[in-house]
């Protein structure tokens, strides 16, 4: 493996983070902190607890997986999206570099943004309510395996856009929408049973839900099924991925 072709692209793309430190980090870090400060306020006044855990507590997960989906998706999209509007995609094509380590240096680093953006969130979350987190291995494992594979996401949407339009069309139609109706800010279990047979079809409810299990240890769905979940998805998306570079799908002329 070029590991040092897959540490210039790592290192071009945080730099280029840090060059935007204003719209890659504190932008985020507002906005949800927003949407905790008034959902929590409107909501939490009502609702003071949900299966024993007060409802400030209670929507933190799901603040941070929202902000995970959607951050991962928009890093890994943009990254690789202007290299192929500028025309320098095709330098790094003609370059001694397999397509494992473009795809390793573009997702790592989408991801390694994401992941200490949802840290630094979930530091912020702790000087608003008290959290515990009472399975820190699979809160890391979870946060790790999905920034790592709604990049993997991000990057597959940013080789089939062909305008900047087209790179907010899924995270602002598609996983936004999902994320708000997926159970991050009530249980699914305080739905109607009709409706909670329909969220079950909803994929981003096992994320969010294992999410939620790895802090306080109450899940909508059992924590193998939210496994399972983001492991198949994981799976589709690599398939996805490994099948535009086999076809040279937009990256080819």
């Amino acid at each position: 493996m070029n590991l040092q072709a897959v540490a210039a692209i790592y290192r071009f793309e945080m730099a280029r983070a840090k060059r935007t430190l204003l719209q890659s980090v504190v932008s985020p870090v507002i906005s949800t902190s927003l949407y905790f400060v008034v959902f929590g306020a409107a909501i939490g006044s009502r609702i003071t607890e949900v299966e024993g855990v007060s409802y400030g507590a209670f929507i933190v997960p799901g603040l941070i997986m929202l902000m995970l989906l959607t951050q991962s998706v928009s890093n890994a999209s943009f990254s690789i999206f202007f290299p192929r509007f500028s025309g320098t995609i095709y330098e790094l094509l003609s370059a001694p570099v397999s397509y494992f380590e473009i795809v390793l240096g573009y997702v790592g680093a989408a991801a390694t943004k994401t992941i200490v953006l949802g840290l630094i969130i979930l530091v912020t979350a702790n000087l608003f309510v008290p959290l515990r987190i009472e399975h820190p291995f699979w809160m890391l494992l979870f946060l790790v395996l999905t920034a790592l594979t709604f990049s993997l996401l991000g990057f597959i949407i940013g080789i089939w856009a062909d305008t900047f339009e087209k790179l907010q069309l899924v995270p602002l139609l598609v996983i936004t929408p999902l994320t708000f109706l997926g159970g991050s800010f009530y249980s699914i279990n305080m739905l109607p049973p009709i409706w909670q047979t329909i969220t079950l079809f909803n994929p981003v409810v096992y994320l969010v839900s294992g999410f939620r299990w790895s802090f306080y240890g109450i899940s909508d769905v059992s924590v193998a099924a939210s496994l399972a979940m983001i492991l198949l998805f994981l799976g589709l998306c690599l398939g996805v991925v490994a099948w535009i570079f086999k076809t040279g799908y937009r990256i080819k002329p």
